[in-house]
């Protein structure tokens, strides 16, 4: 009995046929339902992770603060959403965006915005003021923020590529 694999030649030609009829296409992953917290109703990617459960206003966060900071953070998620859906999250100290986990966010200051993004490569930008290194996951980017101007479109590019990370696009 001759094997397919090293000598049925007739059985090699008809897969061969078949695959250029058929040619193998990638199918996206099957991707699990996010799981909710009862407590505070956020979304994560896997079940109970830790975080710390609280019911948070985005308005609490502007308090007392200039109304140009608001329209600033209002252009930034506008900035990210022009890729998607994309889920705001007031927490106690921060405010994070999230596709299927968290890929950018902002720290209300006095009269800026520390805005944040997940990247998986170091960068350069005009409003960059610090770079946080997350070894192997890549790299946490912070810019100042003060005028909805400075979300410019260099960072509405940074914020597509961060909204990829966002989707695990690169688990797919």
């Amino acid at each position: 009995m001759t094997s397919l694999w090293f000598g049925d030649e007739g059985a090699r030609n008809a897969i061969r046929k078949r695959q250029e009829k058929e040619p193998l296409m990638k199918y996206p992953a099957k991707r699990e339902s996010l799981w909710r917290c009862p407590k505070c109703g956020h979304r994560f990617v896997t079940r109970n992770l830790w975080h710390s459960c609280g019911h948070y206003r985005l308005a609490d966060h502007f308090r007392g603060k200039p109304p140009t900071l608001r329209e600033t953070f209002n252009c930034y998620v506008a900035a990210a959403r022009q890729n998607g859906p994309v889920t705001v999250y007031a927490q106690k100290t921060r405010i994070v965006m999230q596709g299927r986990v968290r890929f950018a966010g902002a720290v209300v200051r006095k009269d800026w915005l520390d805005a944040t993004m997940w990247l998986k490569r170091p960068i350069t930008h005009p409003r960059l003021v610090r770079t946080e290194s997350f070894g192997r996951l890549g790299y946490g980017h912070h810019f100042r923020l003060c005028v909805p101007d400075d979300v410019d479109s260099a960072m509405v590019k940074l914020l597509r590529e961060a909204y990829a990370i966002g989707q695990q696009a690169s688990a797919r």
